[in-house]
């Protein structure tokens, strides 16, 4: 039986989990202020909601974030240290998912988004040691550290790398089980090196990969979800 994590009943929520976990995620490395706007499109929920629910979160001692009307919120120190901790459930459980269960890259993330609020810390050690403590996800995504760190990355999405200019994928966005399994079709995957060819920035990008054939034509949909980093 899976057991939650001992929290106060507001932060046993998975709705308080999934907010807390977006605004690490929107905040980015420079853990810039999030608006309500950006939270309510990453949620799928009405401003006023998120407007009520970040104000109820400010309100509780301790505070899991600081926020400011019309100005936004920023997580806390025990914020971060719980936003971290539900990163690292989903990221383990994507790759147990996907190695252990067999499921597709593009299967994992939704049942993952279910489980994380839920397996306890002895469950989430033992998946850890049955992958072999990995630092990655099936996605690319680096996965927190039993600490509570998370090492720092530089990336950017390929549809703002130059041309020409060499590039490793990194990782590439699981929101869309759709646009993952269009990027495995091309071959795009992480670890794969590539190149950007000059003059093909309007409707979509055409991409060279050293090991491969012909160029692949990639959408700017795509590109968005697709991040790279030096080769």
């Amino acid at each position: 039986m899976l057991v939650a994590p001992k929290y106060e009943s507001l932060f046993t929520s998975e709705a308080v989990d999934d907010y807390l976990k977006a605004i690490f995620e929107l905040s980015g490395p420079s853990e810039d202020v999030v608006t309500g706007n950006a939270l309510a499109g990453r949620l799928g929920v009405r401003a006023a909601s998120v407007t009520g629910m970040l104000q109820k979160l400010a309100a509780r001692r301790p505070s899991f974030v600081k926020y400011e009307k019309r100005r936004g919120v920023r997580l806390t120190a025990a914020g971060r240290r719980r936003a971290l901790e539900v990163l690292r459930h989903h990221r383990l459980l994507e790759r147990f998912l996907h190695e252990c269960l067999g499921f597709s890259w593009d299967e994992v993330h939704e049942d993952a988004e279910r489980l994380e609020h839920f397996i306890s810390e002895r469950l989430e050690d033992r998946i850890a040691a049955k992958l072999g403590e990995p630092n990655i996800d099936p996605h690319g995504h680096l996965i927190p550290e039993r600490s509570g760190s998370l090492p720092f990355r530089s990336e950017t999405p390929l549809l703002d790398w130059a041309c020409g200019v060499p590039a490793r994928i990194s990782s590439v966005s699981d929101r869309d089980p759709a646009a993952l399994r269009e990027i495995e079709r091309l071959g795009l995957t992480p670890g794969v090196q590539l190149v950007v060819a000059s003059g093909s920035r309007n409707a979509s990008l055409l991409v060279h990969i050293p090991t491969a054939g012909d160029p692949v034509r990639v959408s700017r949909r795509l590109a968005e979800a697709i991040l790279v980093s030096s080769a």
